[in-house]
């Protein structure tokens, strides 16, 4: 493993420098790697696993789009794609990467072919840091591994097709045969991660949850929506207020901090900005705290956890589901935000 020191506290990572990608093949020459489920993370890991060279086969539910879609991506039926329970049948190691959600009810099919040497792969750490609430009990003769890339599935994929790994964390619940460690790190290495850091199912899971509802979805849009109201309320049009909330941060301004930190790209600003920026991230910080450390507390109490089972379990769940993605869709901002994109000159 690789020490690196983060501000004065030192962390062991995994980088492909240590363990290449032939070793991670050596690893699980042996084993054959059953990806149950064909929606977010699916695609992205069985693809990137299948083109680093591993034996990869796809269980999906015959008759649906995303059963489609696999065939769609290359999988074959009978071949390399298989009805669920054929394919947990088949599989040594079952990537688990339905949704919570479905997850929960799909577990009692997936538990009766986990059979003792196998194991039982995830990418969130949901159903297993809340097994009293979601069921998932593993049987006590498997490994129980996890490897959570830190981006959607569609990134996942993007970035391995242009060469690049997006950062992945990783974690064992239970080590049954030994070799969990080196499998999880060889599973890791290949569905196309840049890096590999510890952590645990725990720890996962609080970690996402909160990053989801805070600064990668939740806040965001929340912050987005409050200077843009701002903006329009004090006169500003639908497209001026739009670029200076949405278009300059994310075209122009995270692009530089992505690729040298927050600090270079203040330096790579106009001095006014710069001023302004210094002067006023401390308030912000100091507004949303409190914000953040509230919905932590409802994270570890496993409140938000029983809101996902509750709420996505229902029958109607995908009506209100898409009811409420139209109001994003169809607000004012993101209408605009619509309207901005066509204009951009690589989307001519």
């Amino acid at each position: 493993m690789a020490k690196i020191n983060f501000g004065g506290t030192t962390e062991e990572v995994v980088t492909r420098d240590e363990f290449p990608l032939e070793k991670a093949r050596e690893v699980l020459k042996n084993e054959t790697i059953a990806v149950i489920g064909y929606g977010v993370q699916g695609p992205g890991q069985a693809l990137n696993l299948k083109d680093n060279g591993f034996n990869v086969i796809v269980g999906q539910r015959k008759n649906s789009k995303t059963w489609d879609k696999a065939v769609a991506d290359g999988w074959v039926p009978g071949e390399t794609l298989f009805e669920i329970e054929e394919a947990c049948q088949k599989g040594t190691i079952l990537q688990f990467l339905l949704s919570d959600a479905g997850q929960i009810a799909l577990w009692p099919t997936v538990k009766k072919h986990l059979t003792s040497g196998k194991a039982l792969y995830f990418s969130h750490g949901f159903g297993i840091t809340y097994k009293e609430r979601t069921g998932i009990i593993p049987p006590d003769d498997v490994d129980v591994i996890l490897v959570a890339p830190k981006g959607s599935g569609t990134s996942l994929r993007r970035m391995f097709l242009e060469g690049r790994g997006l950062n992945s964390s990783y974690a064992i619940f239970q080590d049954a045969t030994g070799r969990a460690k080196e499998r999880v790190v060889a599973l890791g290495i290949g569905v196309g991660s840049g890096y590999l850091f510890e952590t645990t199912f725990k720890k996962e899971v609080y970690s996402d949850l909160t990053g989801e509802r805070g600064t990668l979805m939740g806040a965001i849009q929340g912050i987005f929506a409050a200077q843009y109201e701002v903006l329009r309320s004090n006169g500003h049009t639908p497209s001026e207020a739009f670029n200076e909330t949405v278009e300059e941060l994310t075209q122009s301004l995270m692009p530089l901090v992505a690729e040298n930190g927050m600090d270079w790209m203040y330096a790579n600003c106009s001095t006014t900005a710069q001023r302004g920026a210094l002067d006023w991230w401390k308030k912000f910080k100091d507004a949303s705290k409190p914000v953040f450390e509230e919905l932590y507390a409802e994270v570890a109490a496993g409140n938000e956890a029983q809101k996902s089972i509750d709420s996505n379990s229902k029958e109607d769940y995908r009506e209100k589901l898409e009811a409420e993605l139209a109001e994003l869709r169809e607000s004012e901002m993101w209408q605009a935000g619509s309207e901005v994109r066509k204009l951009r000159p690589e989307e001519n």
